[in-house]
């Protein structure tokens, strides 16, 4: 499915509790696409890289394409990272 935009709810299929995945983030994006990919999901935010901005807009997006509200979503790894890995709680 590599290149597919994912629509609003797109993705529940990984809602899993406990599940964690795998995310590669680009900031300051033209605008905000979540795809599926291989090696797991591509965020793409418009937020700076900068006093969490970004981890948040990620958070947001990826909730969305989740269908699931985003307190739902946890950071386990990679704050200041590309590549961040979110639990589904």
């Amino acid at each position: 499915m590599e290149g597919r935009v994912t629509p609003r709810g797109g993705l529940s299929h990984l809602v899993v509790p406990g599940r964690e995945i795998t995310v590669r983030v680009t900031p300051g994006a033209a605008r905000t696409t979540v795809e599926e990919v291989p090696a797991g999901l591509r965020v793409r935010v418009t937020a700076p890289p900068e006093a969490g901005k970004a981890n948040a807009a990620v958070r947001e997006a990826l909730a969305r394409a989740l269908g699931i509200a985003k307190g739902r979503l946890t950071l386990v790894r990679g704050g200041t990272s590309r590549i961040k890995v979110w639990r589904v709680d």
